[in-house]
């Protein structure tokens, strides 16, 4: 049977009386998880859902987003997961993108999700938790999966692209069934005794595939935390005793400078994995003095499941690399022509294999650029060394990567124009200690108009997720601009020395490249 629910079906047999998920004093069991999702199976089923519907899903890390994520995939539907952060107006885009059938919504966000889905035909189930339960414990749980097909789509995993429209990723069954598989024995090399962290957003691919799939098939424990915070991730890892820490860059660093508590034991810390952004060579040492772990850095994207390389354990690993390509996957790297680049050269970096998405949901136009001759191009500029290891040079796209989170200018820049006194507008990223890279928006105002920057930031803030509007605004006369009137980025540089983005000293155009 083709379905990646097996893999919850699979350890729920073989350790039922385990604990598959824990959020501090809360704890499913794997016989309680495999039941809770049959019967959110079949309440689905019930309402109408039919093998191949879209089914949004707007949760926190809590135990209930895997009951409903595996409840979605065993009815036969194809789970749309979605940040809980985004806003009315970005949720409808995808809603209506998607075609839901259903949105399954926490409490927290259901204002926004149910404004969101007025005349889309999406019908929101809240899962307030009394309430829910008690819905699902007057469910007769599906006796049987719902039989899926290699290449029948389990899940669309929105990202959007340098035009600025979001677009669904398709990930088959087969891609992510096989991503796990790999993952887990490869990568982590995960048995029933590891306790994962739970730290990184199940919405996205690297913490659904390296953290849930991962520790379900492994028969591990997951152990959540809702919203990052260094000191509750250390409370937690001596807690409970984690043996893998996954994470992105902002976490090891908020890790590396946090102090530890009292009497903190993290000995059973065995392995530690990093991705999302570039891990700082610095950073990664300072972890691996501090806490005792090795740290491997790897890469992958929405569109390969993610994990494409990685810095593999038990062989010789480069800092700075993000590794050699996973079993079952290819990398090279092109040129602009599509020719292969010689060895020390940069080029596109290339993905074929077993993850490589279906495609991109609805849009062939945009997959058959995306993939050509059965090669997925990223965007990412990057270079290989002698022995094969391959580190990134640069985005050949405009994307902001800010905590771990990719923020994309145009997005950004639209809802920029949207302000009555914005005549022109640019989005890039600015270096930051803390998140990587910080949102900076330059704009200039349209004659006898007037605007601070306080109100250009809070205008944006209202629209967009809160990781995404630009804590600095500066203002300048012109934006520079090429031959055909386009908006040249690489000559903008950005004045940093105030954070805040309150008034201050005036975007300017710098040398090329800048």
């Amino acid at each position: 049977m083709t379905n990646l629910v097996t893999f919850l079906v699979d350890s729920a047999a073989a350790y039922g009386d385990r604990v598959a998920v824990r959020h501090d004093d809360t704890t499913l069991t794997y016989a309680e998880l495999d039941d809770a999702s049959a019967r959110v199976a079949a309440l689905l089923r019930a309402r109408g859902l039919e093998p191949g519907d879209r089914v949004a899903l707007t949760m926190p890390n809590v135990p209930l987003f895997p009951v409903a994520y595996y409840g979605v995939l065993r009815a036969g539907g194809v789970v749309v997961p979605m940040n809980p952060l985004l806003k009315a107006r970005e949720v409808a885009f995808t809603l209506r993108d998607c075609g839901a059938r259903f949105a399954l919504v926490h409490p927290l966000f259901e204002d926004e999700v149910a404004e969101a889905a007025t005349g889309t035909g999406t019908e929101c189930l809240v899962t307030e938790p009394t309430a829910f339960h008690a819905l699902l414990s007057g469910t007769e749980p599906m006796p049987r999966i719902v039989e899926r097909a290699d290449q029948d789509t389990a899940l669309i995993l929105y990202t959007s692209g340098t035009t600025g429209t979001p677009k669904g990723a398709e990930l088959t069954h087969r891609n992510l069934i096989r991503n796990t598989a790999t993952t887990r024995e490869t990568l982590l090399q995960a048995g029933p005794d590891d306790v994962l962290f739970g730290g990184l957003p199940l919405f996205h691919a690297f913490g659904q595939t390296c953290a849930l799939n991962t520790a379900v098939a492994a028969g591990a424990t997951l152990t959540l935390l809702p919203r990052f915070d260094p000191l509750r991730a250390l409370e937690i890892m001596a807690r409970d005793g984690v043996t893998v820490f996954l994470g992105v860059p902002t976490m090891y660093a908020a890790l590396l400078h946090a102090e530890l508590p009292e009497g903190f034991d993290a000995s059973r810390l065995r392995l530690a994995v990093s991705g999302g952004a570039a891990l700082p060579v610095e950073v990664l040492h300072g972890f691996e003095r501090r806490f005792g772990a090795v740290v491997l850095e790897g890469y992958g994207l929405s569109e390969t499941s993610p994990v494409a390389a990685f810095n593999h354990p038990g062989r010789p690993r480069r800092a700075g690399s993000i590794g050699t390509p996973l079993r079952g996957v290819e990398m090279r790297l092109l040129s602009d022509d599509g020719r292969e680049v010689a060895q020390g050269g940069v080029g596109e970096i290339a993905i074929r294999g077993e993850n490589v998405m279906k495609g991109y949901w609805r849009r062939p136009e945009a997959t058959a650029d995306a993939v050509r001759d059965g090669w997925f191009r990223t965007g990412d500029l990057a270079r290989v060394d002698e022995d094969g290891f391959f580190f990134i040079v640069d985005r050949k796209k405009d994307m902001i990567i800010r905590g771990g989170y990719n923020v994309y200018p145009r997005e950004v820049e639209e809802v920029l124009y949207e302000h009555p006194a914005v005549a022109e507008a640019a989005v890039v990223g600015v270096a930051h200690a803390t998140h990587g890279e910080e949102i900076a928006a330059v704009v200039t105002l349209r004659p006898g108009a007037r605007a601070t920057a306080e109100e250009i930031r809070d205008h944006v803030k209202e629209r967009v997720a809160a990781y995404k509007y630009p804590r600095i605004v500066r203002f300048t006369t012109e934006l520079p601009k090429g031959p055909t009137g386009k908006i040249l980025k690489r000559e903008i540089s950005v004045d940093s020395a105030d954070p805040s983005g309150t008034a201050g000293p005036a975007a300017r155009p710098g040398p090329a490249g800048a």
